[in-house]
């Protein structure tokens, strides 16, 4: 919006001018995402324990975990807000980037919301219904994926996939690219679900995941930049800065709450939505397996999950001590902190190791 506004009027005034700059709008998005997060959050989490919404936790958890019974949750409502403001503040609006990601977090974030309200306010143990649940979001991930397929902003890039370590490579989906995307938007949503168990750890995580992919769609926006990595030019793609580095600030200011001991849970009201936004950057910028490596802890924790349900179906024991990962860790004894301290170096490892890739191929 406010490109729009002063831009023009950088004649009048020279300081406008920075407003034609991604950076600029990307580091001003940062700051105001952090700061009402952090103005936002307090409020809401007074608001949140007055109506008494608060966490229900498993018998069957870890036992550390009962003293949390009752903390603030549906706090990713304060995420939510701290990144739309921003991104619609200093990014182009106009941008079909833009929309298309701010509608997948809005889409996710409601479905989140129902499933918390559900099983918090009304007391269904279960909540949103699994299937409805899973039905919602493959809808979801076929309209984004006919947007796409209909109404290219590149059309050689329709439906194509950059594929990691390969150079002049595009994997080309064809007509499959639309149920591809349903896939990639479903599957990266519930594993950012099944990762948020622990104070903070989804918070870093989706952090640093944001940070990367934000300096992905920065380069994927520029002819020289792009030229320059070999990798492909999207116009427009830019712009996508602008909200990753709103998400990114977001959680931020969300973790100064969240961090242990927690002050409030995100529930699935944020959980949800920022997989899915994540996602949808990733599909976006053409980096769709890009997601197994940046988000490879989310990945590990979701293959943590099938791997026990599958073991304890043909042999009745635990492969791990529980599942998901972090709470195997747990079990072992190690102290919640350190395993989020421990899960966000992976995660930061990986996600630099993953940018190298650019040069690697």
């Amino acid at each position: 919006m406010l490109y729009y506004l002063l831009t023009p009027l950088r004649d009048q005034f020279i300081g406008f001018n920075l407003f034609r700059y991604i950076s600029f709008r990307a580091a001003l998005s940062v700051v105001f995402a952090f700061l009402i997060s952090l103005l936002l959050g307090n409020y809401i989490i007074k608001l949140l324990r007055k109506h008494q919404i608060g966490e229900e936790i498993r018998d069957d958890g870890p036992q550390t975990h009962l003293s949390k019974r009752g903390t603030p949750s549906m706090g990713g409502i304060i995420i939510i807000i701290s990144v739309i403001i921003p991104t619609l503040l200093f990014a182009k609006y106009m941008d079909i980037y833009i929309w298309l990601v701010l509608l997948v977090t809005l889409f996710l974030s409601l479905i989140g919301f129902m499933d918390d309200y559900l099983k918090i306010v009304k007391k269904y143990s279960k909540g949103l219904i699994a299937r409805y649940k899973l039905i919602f979001q493959i809808f979801l991930g076929l309209f984004v994926g006919c947007m796409i397929y209909f109404f290219p902003v590149v059309e050689e890039a329709r439906t194509v996939s950059t594929v990691p370590f390969f150079k002049d490579y595009e994997f080309n989906f064809g007509i499959f690219y639309i149920p591809f995307i349903a896939l990639v938007i479903t599957a990266t949503s519930n594993s950012s679900n099944l990762t948020d168990g622990l104070d903070g750890l989804l918070t870093g995580i989706m952090a640093i995941a944001a940070i990367s992919f934000g300096a992905i769609a920065y380069v994927s926006g520029r002819v020289d930049f792009s030229d320059y990595l070999n990798i492909i030019y999207l116009q427009g793609a830019g712009e996508l800065t602008i909200f990753c580095a709103a998400l990114f600030g977001a959680c931020l200011g969300f973790l100064w709450y969240n961090c242990h001991p927690a002050q409030v849970f995100m529930g699935d009201t944020g959980s949800l939505a920022l997989g899915g936004s994540i996602a949808a950057v990733a599909i976006l910028v053409k980096k769709e397996f890009w997601l197994l490596l940046i988000c490879g802890l989310m990945v590990i924790e979701s293959l943590s999950v099938i791997i026990q349900v599958w073991y304890y179906k043909k042999t009745k024991k635990r492969f791990f001590k529980m599942a998901p990962l972090h709470h195997h860790y747990e079990l072992k004894g190690w102290a919640e902190s350190k395993v989020v301290v421990r899960f966000w170096i992976v995660s930061i490892i990986l996600s630099l190791l993953t940018l190298t890739t650019f040069k690697i191929r």
